[in-house]
């Protein structure tokens, strides 16, 4: 395994960090909880040391899982992390909501304290604002109690907002969506975290699944290399320099052997170099959906998930019409049930046009 220092910590962290929220769905669903926990165990065999999780992946079960691996291992043999934000409160801007849930991922964890703990999910600048004024001093309380070590925030903003969120010298690491697809817009945010002495830990390496199954279109990336397109993808991102993990969802022990293959040998580069090299080869597009299912709480039961997948096939010049017909086998018809009450857009995290991307699968 390849390792780097996290920022300007003492902390030497592995450049592939597993990913809580891909365990199996099957699995967890049947209450196979051991199973999925053996994934997280391999990965700390094959040298992962670093492991994201939060309340409600995998059906609210992946803390849980998580815990049940963790607690089989030496405490300073691994860093984990959860999340935490308004929405984990139910909107209670409190001290005592914020210490109830901060104990409950302590407790399904099974540790005494959490190596870095995410302000999580933070869309724009005035909810990166809203969450330091509500929740940032529980934080501070938190870290001086030693229940938290590292402050650090997680985003979906591009790279200008994200260097004013760097700007505010609060916190010591950030986690961000950032692959071969979106990198040029989020690039100078990376480049502003690094220059500050900051962590960057890199979530959705694969763009939600969208290069693997477009191999196609994304195998420049492996080309000159024994690499497949998932694997080479993976090296992209943790080849940047001022990336310090990449984070892999693995779901089987095979998805863990491919993500330490990507980083074998690895050879690290500056943003800027890796952007010359790649400014024009292959897509840019960052209005494909992620897959992240933020969005799926439809009050009509639209499946907007499937929906932003199919229309992600425009996007990348294939048919809206076969992906619904051959892949989730659904009707164009559901879209036309949105009533546009905004609900989706308010919780994408991409910022998204669904409504009207509904309007225009259900006018195909």
């Amino acid at each position: 395994m390849y390792y780097k220092q996290y920022g300007d910590t003492d902390m030497s962290v592995s450049a592939i960090g597993f990913g809580c929220m891909r365990y199996d769905d099957e699995d967890v669903k049947a209450g196979r909880l051991e199973k999925c926990a053996e994934v997280a165990l391999y990965a700390h065999e094959k040298g992962i040391n670093y492991f994201d999780t939060a309340p409600f992946y995998c059906y609210d079960k992946s803390e849980i899982i998580t815990g049940m691996a963790l607690s089989q291992l030496p405490r300073d043999s691994y860093y984990v992390s959860s999340k935490a934000n308004l929405g984990t409160l139910n909107g209670e801007a409190t001290r005592d909501a914020f210490r109830r849930r901060l104990e409950l991922t302590l407790s399904r964890l099974k540790v005494d304290y959490l190596d870095f703990y995410h302000i999580w999910c933070i869309k724009d600048m005035e909810s990166f604002d809203k969450h330091c004024e509500l929740l940032y001093g529980f934080y501070e309380e938190a870290k001086a109690e030693g229940l938290i070590r590292n402050i650090v925030f997680s985003s979906h903003m591009q790279g200008q907002e994200l260097e004013q969120a760097v700007a505010t010298d609060r916190f010591k690491g950030m986690l961000i969506g950032y692959n071969a697809l979106n990198y040029r817009f989020r690039q100078s945010g990376i480049a502003a975290a690094h220059a500050k002495g900051m962590g960057v830990v890199v979530m959705n390496p694969l763009g939600g699944g969208l290069i693997p199954q477009n191999p196609e279109k994304f195998k420049y990336l492996a080309e000159g290399t024994d690499l497949t397109v998932p694997q080479a993808a993976l090296r992209f991102v943790a080849s940047h320099k001022e990336i310090t993990i990449t984070l892999a969802g693995c779901t089987h022990k095979e998805h863990v052997d491919d993500a330490c293959r990507a980083v074998e040998n690895l050879k690290e580069k500056p943003a800027s170099e890796i952007y010359a090299e790649y400014a024009n080869t292959g897509e840019a597009i960052n209005d494909l959906c992620t897959g992240c299912g933020y969005c799926n709480h439809c009050p009509m039961e639209i499946p907007i998930p499937k929906y932003m997948d199919a229309y992600n096939m425009k996007l990348l010049g294939n048919s809206i019409q076969d992906r619904l017909d051959n892949h989730w086998s659904i009707s164009k018809d559901m879209a036309a049930a949105c009533v546009r009450c905004g609900k989706c857009e308010g919780l994408c995290t991409q910022h998204l046009p669904i409504m009207d991307r509904l309007k225009e699968i259900a006018a195909l």
